[in-house]
């Protein structure tokens, strides 16, 4: 089955670009590390859901692109014909010439509305090529216009037109110190209409990916372009085929589907974090040599303690112990630091995952009490390689992992709109007060659901 992406905005283009990228330099390569018929049952699996065929021999990315502004289009296009070996489709792609100005009201209202039909027209297109479809992925950002206002826009839209299709929203929050005056504004907005269209948010924050870019892959001037390729590796290392527990020897068929399944196992709870082991300079892998019980145990202690790294893990952290009643205020605060899941998802790519203890994940300490450890944990493999790292592993969570800054975001954009901050600029364009208030309270609805796991 097949994907369909949307990239939305200055953002989601230059991501989407190096996703295709990253899959495509994936499945080309000569670094599978495993059987002939292997690696070709991983190259057809990953060219059906990422790719069509096209008469020149040349794939075409399932994929649409919309910006209000052409530069970013234009550029995406040719860098990616330029590279010989993937292409967009010369006629998927919408722009304008005004972009929507950090405004998310903008975006959302104005140029949502007056060009939803040439857009939707286009994914229809897509959607066609595709002889069976799994579901959309849209790419965006939350802190500008265009992203966030138009993609929550386009994300409704396509809720409404494909209503029995997966929908996963790759969303790019923003740096803390501040990328636009109203990101809050706009963060809060986006995320509210999302959780009401959405299968699921699979979230990258910024000032993590800038982190990673430094301590781990040792980029001394780190541009956009660095922190994508970061964000785009992790995104193949959970988007390449695998297989699944339910498939047996087969490619799982349904990615987004199997996804959904055995990440989101209530609509309350949509947000899920991606973090991904071993991530080091090309140059260093040469030099280095993984076991998978210690890529899993530093694994294991990132999501109990929250790292999104594995540089700088705190292993303090442990799960509390069953049955130990949290009564002194001294064990509340050491809980507090504990990371609770509702559901997790470890997809191992390399030699010997066949024989790889996932034990330790499956310890219900680590899960909410009303769901079943063995439903809330489920293990993806495959022999095959990614991306030249001879072992990886990436974990899906749906955790608590993002309370933290969504409780920051929510409180300064509250503290903007209780002095009337910049309201002006988005009542202009017919979003009130009331508007922000619905997104609010969704919210706060959100944080206090994850906060009581």
């Amino acid at each position: 089955m097949s994907i369909v992406a949307v990239q939305l905005g200055q953002c989601g283009n230059q991501i989407g670009r190096e996703v295709f990228n990253t899959i495509c330099g994936d499945v080309r390569g000569t670094h599978g590390l495993c059987s002939k018929k292997e690696n070709e049952a991983y190259h057809d699996a990953c060219t059906e859901r990422f790719f069509s065929e096209a008469e020149s021999g040349v794939p075409i990315a399932r994929a649409v692109l919309v910006d209000m502004e052409p530069k970013v289009i234009s550029q995406t296009l040719s860098i990616a014909a330029r590279s010989g070996h993937w292409k967009y489709d010369d006629q998927s792609h919408f722009c304008q010439k005004q972009g929507s100005g950090n405004n998310w009201a903008n975006g959302y209202s104005v140029h949502g509305p007056r060009n939803k039909e040439v857009i939707m027209n286009l994914v229809q297109k897509e959607v066609e090529k595709c002889d069976r479809l799994s579901g959309f992925f849209t790419i965006m950002s939350m802190a500008g216009g265009t992203g966030s206002g138009l993609g929550a826009f386009v994300t409704q839209c396509l809720r409404d037109a494909f209503p029995t299709s997966f929908i996963l929203n790759h969303v790019i929050w923003p740096y803390g110190t501040g990328e636009v005056i109203v990101q809050n504004y706009n963060s809060v907005l986006t995320l509210s209409h999302l959780y009401q269209s959405s299968d699921a948010l699979l979230v990258h924050e910024n000032d993590v990916i800038h982190k990673i870019c430094a301590q781990l892959m040792h980029i001394k001037q780190i541009s956009f372009r660095d922190v994508n390729q970061v964000i785009a590796h992790q995104l193949g290392s959970v988007f390449q085929p695998a297989h699944t527990a339910e498939a047996g020897l087969h490619y799982s068929r349904n990615p987004l589907g199997d996804l959904m399944e055995t990440l989101v196992p209530h609509p309350e709870f949509k947000m899920l974090g991606l973090r991904n082991i071993p991530q080091m300079p090309e140059n260093s892998l040469a030099f280095s040599s993984f076991s998978w019980p210690g890529l899993l145990k530093h694994l294991r202690q990132m999501l109990i303690a929250n790292a999104k790294m594995e540089e700088g893990i705190d292993w303090q952290v442990q799960p509390p112990c069953p049955g130990n009643s949290i009564s002194s205020s001294h064990s509340t605060n050491k809980l507090l630091h504990f990371n609770t899941s509702i559901a997790n998802l470890v997809i191992l790519r390399g030699k010997d995952t066949h024989s790889v203890d996932l034990g330790s994940f499956r310890d219900p300490s680590l899960y909410t009490s009303w769901l079943n450890p063995q439903d809330a944990f489920n293990a993806w493999k495959t022999p095959r390689a990614f991306n030249k790292y001879e072992k990886s592993a990436s974990l899906v969570s749906n955790s608590q992992f993002l309370l933290k800054p969504l409780d920051s975001v929510v409180g300064k954009a509250w503290n903007m709109f209780a002095s009337k901050a910049y309201l002006h600029q988005y009542t202009k364009f017919g979003i009130e007060e009331e508007d922000f208030l619905d997104s609010f309270t969704a919210l706060e609805q959100v944080i206090s659901s994850y906060t009581n796991l």
